[in-house]
């Protein structure tokens, strides 16, 4: 039989987790490449109407079920309504955390492995080339790729084990701090750079010609990505919130700090990538070309990369706690498994999958299903697909089947105001649901 319930033991707790969930690498290495890949300012403006009129409404939805029916992803649809199938929201919320976890420990394996990379001082270089080797060298290497991967895997099952208040929170609220620090520097150091000024045009100013429906669906799927909405993972950290806290305020809070994570990694990168003749479409290599450049160029960057990549592994650690809590949760209380075993079984199921994104440079590079190998199809079917639908399926559970009185009565709970609560409701009730529709329709040429 499962335990009792954890939870969050404090108010801090609460955001800290909140924010290691948001915070990630969506924020140092997703934002980073697709801004790049993208257009630059233009899509952080769409990114930003994305997050204020459908992530953050939706993230505050998706928290308020999770408080309000103290359940995982699927049992919270089906205490608030039984009647019905709002229990398959959280189905494909599960079915969404492990596609993304597949992808994305690979890329926190790649971050490990830089980690250990960084300590022998094998990258420090300016040249292009050389980075970019070093990368290649990595990802090309199957047995590589799969033993940091499954390292990753083995860690965050270790803190996942030890349950929310000791293991999830206790990582999260010492460690995320400590991020935000060295960002900052790293941001000051890029700004310092020779033809910083060309890498702040790109990031600040928009050309609005370059912003197509196609661009629009990825800024969303972004959005959801980096405040992880639309994969049960909110509204299982929402089952763990305390009572009394302001749902609506710690949501804003978390929104902006992951606003202000993604700017400083943005002017930490690309000021580098224009010193030094990189190109800001690199895609998903990005981050692990242009940082080395950044340090090699400063005193101490031998130190200062070390330190970076670190804390980079800790920011991918906050994220991929609260997505493998997700499948772990629905283990533990809808099957009655030790919570051990509901980690071990969601962590194997989730490297056995995840392999053939981690050989998707090398073994798997062949397998491709329309067009997109493992990897690509892994983030493409999460990011543009699932994540989207899952907000719509949200959104119109909290318009329409749970109600406007109910959801008002959660979010008062803990001093929610009333005039900000009748926003919300219009939001998530009618604005972010058709803009989620038209926009995902359009992107996939449906419309």
């Amino acid at each position: 039989m499962s335990s009792a319930r954890d939870g969050f033991s404090s108010t801090f707790g609460v955001l800290a987790a909140t924010l290691g969930s948001a915070v990630g690498l969506g924020n140092i290495w997703k934002f980073p490449y697709l801004t790049g890949a993208n257009g630059g300012a233009g899509f952080l403006l769409v990114y930003l109407l994305a997050t204020l009129l459908v992530g953050l409404p939706v993230m505050i939805a998706e928290i308020s079920i999770g408080r309000a029916a103290r359940g995982d992803a699927i049992t919270s649809f089906q205490r608030l309504r039984p009647n019905g199938a709002w229990g398959l929201i959280g189905v494909a919320g599960v079915i969404a955390a492990f596609l993304i976890m597949a992808f994305y420990s690979v890329v926190a394996g790649w971050v490990f492995a830089y980690v250990a990379k960084a300590a022998g001082g094998g990258l420090l270089s300016t040249d292009p080339k050389v980075t970019s080797a070093a990368f290649g060298a990595l990802v090309s290497n199957p047995w590589q790729a799969l033993a940091w991967q499954w390292l990753v895997l083995g860690v965050v099952g270790v803190v996942i084990s030890m349950g929310v208040s000791r293991g999830i929170e206790a990582v999260t609220k010492r460690l995320m701090p400590i991020l935000f620090l060295l960002l900052v520097v790293i941001g000051v150091r890029g700004l310092m750079l020779p033809g910083a000024a060309d890498g702040l045009a790109f990031l600040f100013k928009p050309d609005f010609s370059k912003i197509t429906p196609a661009v629009v669906l990825v800024a969303v799927g972004l959005a959801f990505f980096k405040l992880s909405i639309g994969m049960g993972t909110m509204v299982t950290y929402g089952s763990y919130f305390r009572a009394d806290q302001n749902i609506p305020a710690t949501a804003t809070r978390v929104m902006l700090a992951d606003l202000l994570v993604s700017l400083l990694a943005g002017v930490a990168i690309f000021p580098a990538v224009f010193a030094f003749g990189f190109t800001p479409a690199a895609g998903p290599s990005l981050v692990f070309i242009t940082i080395p450049a950044v340090f090699a160029s400063m005193p101490g960057g031998a130190v200062f990369m070390f330190a970076f990549f670190v804390l980079t592994a800790v920011a991918a650690m906050g994220a991929m706690l609260s997505i493998v809590e997700v499948p772990v949760a629905v283990l533990a209380e809808r099957f009655r498994l030790q919570r051990w075993q509901a980690t071990l079984l969601s962590v194997l199921t989730i490297g056995t999958v995840g392999s053939l994104a981690a050989m998707s440079s090398s073994a798997t590079a062949d397998w491709t299903l329309f067009g997109l190998n493992p990897f690509d199809l892994f983030d493409y079917l999460s990011s543009n697909i699932l994540l989207p639908l899952g907000g719509i399926l949200v959104s119109l559970f909290v318009g329409w089947a749970w109600g406007r009185d109910a959801w008002r009565d959660a979010l008062a709970q803990g001093g929610g105001k009333a005039a900000v609560i009748r926003i919300l409701f219009v939001l998530v009730r009618w604005v972010s649901p058709l803009l989620i529709a038209v926009v995902m329709l359009k992107g996939l040429g449906a419309l």
